[in-house]
């Protein structure tokens, strides 16, 4: 119970949804939490007077003596639940991540969190993101050649048209100095591969020094002796695009002969599930790799809406088919808006395997430019988008914008009984959702 001019600070919208659920668009804490009231999250107040000592409910009063503001918040009622105490702050803290256990081993990779511990359920976000994407790239050599398009690669950076300098080693140390002690591992992209950044190798070591573990993606066109053996001494591990060419294979062979942990990134589109389903039935992807990851084509960018997969076509269901039957000499995997489909056509992969779109629950994106999204994709549309040149990572996290990403994921594809195993899907692109069930339009 709080005491009369105690300072208070009212929580934000997401973590309140989180923890007491919302039913048409209000969050059922005892008192109810209307829309009306999401001006006043994450701002500071001070208990003004108790309301009901019996139920904890208060009056506020600013801190600042607004009147109009303060008039404005005698129209709610204010349970203890909704409230933080500021002083009470690293407290508090602490406690939140105590609700669930995390591992993570540098060397590996291996990573998993255990159920919350105070509800037995598996935890919905993280207070702050495990895993950050940073687009440490803002233009592709390669991709303004064309050699993407050649390839049969549609980027969905749009690396063929766009050209913005890359990240500054001044902003992207910022970023690491944010992340450090909270965030496990970097996946480092953008547009256009890493490895021919300016600043690459300090990139690498200052995320170690800081005990973030660097992964990346490349075309690998660009490899030499010097970048395998960073990759070596700093990488957790390394992805190279299958971009069908003498130049792909070459890097694999080098980074496998390096003893560097390597995965093929396989774009499924409807240009290239035949072709992958011929791979997985000879098992002839290059010897010698730790994983294939399928990833599916988004109409992003260069993406086409053409080159989409529809859960109707009998190919997928083949590709599946060969997922859920088979061991492969190498591992598989997907990137989580696979997911659906996974549950749609497969019988025997675990659902405790699979993990639902980690946007802005436990994973973010940072543009060149310093701009944050839930996700990469949304990376032409910005309709997410956090300015870190006014912001910090924490409150672009805390954001009522990236609260409304979590959103879909709360309310998405209401009356299905797979929900909460894909939590509905890709919130941003809903046609590459691999879902025939008409839940899926009720978003």
């Amino acid at each position: 119970m709080y005491k009369v001019g105690q300072k208070v600070r009212v929580k934000s919208w997401g973590q309140m949804a989180q923890e007491y659920g919302v039913t048409d668009g209000i969050i059922n804490t005892p008192s109810s939490f209307v829309p009306d009231m999401r001006c006043f999250c994450g701002k500071e107040y001070r208990i003004k007077a108790i309301y009901d000592p019996v139920n904890n409910i208060y009056d506020l009063e600013t801190i600042t003596g607004d009147e109009d503001e303060n008039r404005e918040l005698l129209y709610f009622c204010w349970d203890e639940v909704m409230l933080i105490p500021i002083a009470g702050k690293l407290e508090t803290m602490i406690k939140e991540r105590r609700k669930n256990v995390e591992t993570f081993n540098p060397e590996t990779g291996f990573y998993i969190r255990s159920d919350d511990l105070t509800t037995g359920k598996e935890p919905f976000m993280r207070n702050f993101p495990a895993l950050l994407d940073i687009g440490v790239m803002g233009h592709c050599v390669h991709g303004a050649s064309g050699l993407c398009i050649q390839s049969g690669v549609q980027c969905y950076q749009n690396g063929l048209h766009t050209q913005e300098p890359n990240m500054s080693l001044e902003n992207f140390k910022r970023i690491v100095d944010e992340c450090k002690g909270k965030t496990f591992q970097f996946a480092l992209g953008g547009r256009g591969d890493v490895d021919q950044h300016e600043d690459f190798e300090e990139i690498l070591k200052y995320c170690r020094s800081q005990g973030i573990v660097p992964n990346f993606t490349s075309s690998g066109l660009g490899f030499n002796e010097k970048i395998v053996s960073l990759c070596k001494e700093y990488c957790g591990a390394v992805a190279i695009s299958w971009y069908r060419s003498e130049y792909t294979q070459k890097a694999i062979d080098m980074l496998v002969s390096a003893g560097v942990t390597t995965n093929i990134h396989y774009v499924l589109g409807r240009n290239s599930i035949d072709e992958a389903i011929e791979h997985l039935q000879q098992e002839d992807f290059p010897d010698g790799i730790n994983a294939v990851i399928f990833l599916l084509h988004k109409p992003v960018g260069l993406g086409t809406q053409a080159n989409v997969l529809s859960p109707d076509d009998e190919r997928v269901k083949e590709f599946f088919s060969l997922i859920d039957k088979h061991d492969y000499k190498f591992q598989i995997g997907f990137d989580s808006c696979s997911v659906p489909g996974l549950l749609n056509f497969t019988e025997e992969i675990l659902n405790s395997t699979l993990e639902p779109c980690e946007g802005a629950r436990f994973s973010g994106y940072i543009t060149s430019d310093m701009k944050m999204l839930p996700c990469s994709f949304d990376n032409q549309e910005l309709k997410w988008a956090v300015d870190l040149n006014k912001h910090s990572i924490q409150e672009a996290w805390d954001s009522d914008v990236f609260d409304d990403f979590r959103s879909h994921f709360r309310n998405s594809c209401k009356g299905c009984s797979r929900q909460c195993d894909c939590l509905g899907g890709c919130p941003i692109r809903r046609e590459i959702v691999l879902c025939t069930k008409e839940e899926k339009d009720l978003c």
